[in-house]
């Protein structure tokens, strides 16, 4: 009993030390050259895991420090890194006024994407980008999808992204590029298809782009890139965010098409909140989107939430919690009605829609055992349903598990070696794919070593099994060796040679449905494709106001998977293409004028891809991709003009025209896209608020990404955001 009593006691006095022991705290403000507030800085102690974010006034905090020395270090997409120098916080409070200077190329941006842990995108082997959230604001991007579009090396065929040409479209059955949020994938366990709605734009911090095969890591579905969504980094003080958006479609270019006297309307409501609380931060947001449609039965209705818990144990430990899903309904638009009713469905096809419910929980432990090494738990879990409201009436519900263990470990100041395994499985019920599951194992390993000349290599490899239900399971062996090679400090090379590796989705192997007239048939015999990947590039900087990035890339694929048609039946089916080769070249240009507050961006892809036995392009591959844009920041306006163009697409699915399933369905041309915004930002004058007005596809150009469907035609959108 005394036993019991002591310890008690032990335990009391122990606790009241602790809420009186001595701590400190950091406060300070961060404004860029011209006095304005940075929102959404992002502010960390270097080398633990304790951090915040800078608020509407670009002000920030962060508490409850021990007695020790720091060093605090402020990142934000666009501006250069602050790092400061060591200091002591011993029960006082230390004050920072920071001031940012712009940086127009991403030249020492941080990003975790390519090897797993921080590294500068000037250290890369690979080529990359970095998209900040401020894009979303300022262009009124609802999906992640939208953003990619303007991206140097990637297009988007419908809601299918492709790095590089590494993807045409497959009706969202499968994807060679891995889409993660905070690292877990997003890929569906039924059609390994993303969805993009998944994402919470208005939480984001950046997006990080890695381009080329990234299957020495990542695995399967990275064959082609990966596109990691970074979350905010939760605040210390309370901070609400309201975003409010209206939107409308113009009457269409042609009389014809005019299928609705009234013009059609879009609208957006986001409520985000974030805090933390000692320990333990949040970060909560709830969404609504409407839509109306500029195509006849294209209407849709949507409800997310997203919920974000991060509790740090201590400034080496924490444990976080993601939750993210949406309810939504929506009509289907398969193809057009034929040319001249372009923005109408078949009759047969009025009247569909396809309700769904999805929602990821990811589980991430992370602890710091030492300067030198760090390790990494996590578990995720996607849940999606969906059903088609057809004559068909096909259903799909998937379940799938995911576990990782990923370590970090610096073995000296010049090497880093990242090491891990995972698995998944999926589970499905479904009249379409019928009941499969699926299971996959990998374990991965990643050297990187930095010379004393400036010189580092990067070397890996990962084991992949994957076995899908009845199938006989298949493996592989994904080796990486990466280069980069600082000449001066001006110009970099670098270069990269690997092997990708990615399995069929249980959609590719075993769907068998009929819809909008086509049918699909079954193709368990469907075989994993390979890819042998090589990239050069070359980043020069000529000035503070001029650089320049380039590479060549080629990639010779083995048994790459696309959609075909048997033309003894008509059926479509998943099917091999015993060898592909798809090369090319890329440049991006920056010039910036920062005494005038202007800024171009350009960036050019030729894309050569072909299949090597029947000596045809692939198909849904433009040869040709260019986006420019120059924006304009006069103190607290700001304008913006985004020009996009890609040729004609030289190969599309040829029998669904000869058969009549798409009537007209040859009809396509370059493709010439403008679009004009501008912006205010009341924060230069004490008011919590921010103005954009956007208008896209401003000359009204009718085109097509994919066969028998006319993107968005001209519209304009209002956007008002206010954070406090």
């Amino acid at each position: 009993m005394m036993r019991n009593i002591l310890s008690i006691l032990t335990g009391l006095l122990f606790f009241s030390f602790s809420l009186f022991a001595q701590t400190g705290k950091i406060k300070g403000e961060v404004y860029d050259k011209n006095g304005n507030p940075i929102i959404g800085a992002n502010i960390i102690l270097v080398d633990n895991s304790i951090g915040s974010a800078s608020n509407w006034k670009g002000e920030f905090e962060i508490t409850n420090l021990r007695e020790g020395e720091y060093q605090l270090k402020v990142s934000m997409i666009g501006y250069s890194e602050f790092i400061s120098e060591t200091f002591e916080i011993n029960n006082e409070t230390k004050f920072f006024t920071i001031t940012l200077e712009e940086k127009s190329l991403q030249y020492d941006q941080v990003v975790i994407t390519a090897g797993k842990h921080e590294q500068n995108i000037s250290d890369l082997p690979v080529s990359a980008t970095v998209i900040g959230a401020d894009q979303f604001s300022k262009k009124n991007f609802t999906q992640l999808d939208d953003a990619l579009r303007y991206v140097p090396g990637v297009n988007v065929t419908l809601d299918q992204v492709s790095i590089r040409g590494s993807s045409g479209y497959s009706r969202g059955a499968g994807t060679r590029v891995l889409v993660a949020i905070d690292g877990i994938p997003l890929y569906t366990g039924d059609s390994g298809e993303i969805i993009w709605e998944m994402i919470p734009v208005t939480d984001l911090e950046r997006v990080e782009i890695i381009k080329g095969a990234a299957s020495s890591l990542y695995g399967s579905t990275a064959i082609g890139g990966v596109i990691n969504v970074i979350t905010r980094e939760i605040n210390q003080k309370p901070l609400t965010f309201v975003k409010s958006f209206v939107g409308a479609y113009d009457k269409p270019y042609y009389d014809d098409w005019n299928w609705s006297d009234e013009y059609r309307m879009f609208n957006g409501l986001s409520v985000a909140h974030s805090r933390r609380i000692s320990k333990l931060g949040f970060a909560v947001s709830l969404s609504r989107y409407e839509n109306s449609g500029y195509r006849q039965n294209d209407w849709q209705k949507r409800y997310s939430g997203y919920l974000k818990t991060k509790y740090s144990f201590d400034e080496n430990t924490s444990l976080t919690f993601l939750a993210t899903g949406f309810s939504r309904d929506r009509a289907t638009f398969n193809f057009w009605k034929d040319s001249k009713n372009a923005l109408r469905p078949p009759d047969n096809d009025l009247g569909e829609r396809t309700p769904s419910n999805r929602y990821i929980l990811g589980l991430t432990f992370k602890n710091k055992t030492s300067p030198d090494l760090e390790y990494k738990i996590i578990g995720s879990y996607y849940n999606s349903y969906w059903h088609d409201q057809s004559e068909s009436a096909n259903s799909s519900r998937s379940q799938l598990l995911r576990g990782e263990l990923q370590t970090s470990y610096s073995l000296s100041g010049s090497a880093h070696l990242v090491t891990g395994f995972e698995g998944s499985t999926s589970i499905v019920k479904s009249n379409i794919f019928t009941d499969p599951s699926a299971h996959t194992f990998g374990i991965y390993s990643q050297l990187e070593y930095e010379f004393s000349f400036p010189l580092t290599v990067t070397a890996g490899a990962r084991y992949d099994y994957s076995k899908l239900d009845t199938l006989k399971g298949e493996q592989s062996l994904s080796p990486k060796l990466g280069l980069n090679y600082k000449l001066t400090n001006k110009t970099i090379l670098r270069g990269s040679f690997g092997k990708g590796f990615r399995a069929p989705t249980l959609a590719e192997a075993f769907t068998s449905t009929s819809a909008s007239g086509v049918t699909v048939k079954p193709n368990p015999s469907v075989k994993p494709e390979t890819n042998y990947s090589f990239e050069l590039g070359l980043n020069h900087k000529f000035s503070d106001q001029l650089s320049v990035d380039a590479a060549i890339f080629q990639n010779e694929y083995y048994d790459l998977i696309e959609i075909n048609i048997d033309p003894s039946d008509l059926k479509v089916f998943f099917g091999n293409v015993t060898r592909a080769r798809i090369q090319g070249f890329e440049i991006f240009g920056n010039f910036n004028l920062d005494h005038f507050n202007v800024e171009f961006n350009s960036g050019y892809t030729y894309l050569w891809a072909r299949d090597i036995q029947t000596k045809r392009s692939l198909k849904y591959r433009p040869r040709h991709i260019l986006y420019s844009s120059i924006n304009y920041s006069p103190g607290f306006l700001s304008f913006g003009i985004d020009f996009r163009y890609w040729s004609k697409v030289e190969e599309i699915d040829d029998l669904l025209i000869e058969t009549n399933t798409v009537p007209d369905g040859y009809k396509r041309s370059e493709v010439f896209v403008l679009d004009f915004r501008t912006g205010i930002n009341l924060y230069s004058f004490g008011l919590p608020a921010r103005v954009f007005l956007n208008i896209e596809n401003l000359l009204n150009y009718n085109y097509v990404e994919m066969i028998g469907n006319v993107s968005p035609i001209r519209n304009i959108s209002l956007n008002l955001e206010f954070l406090f």
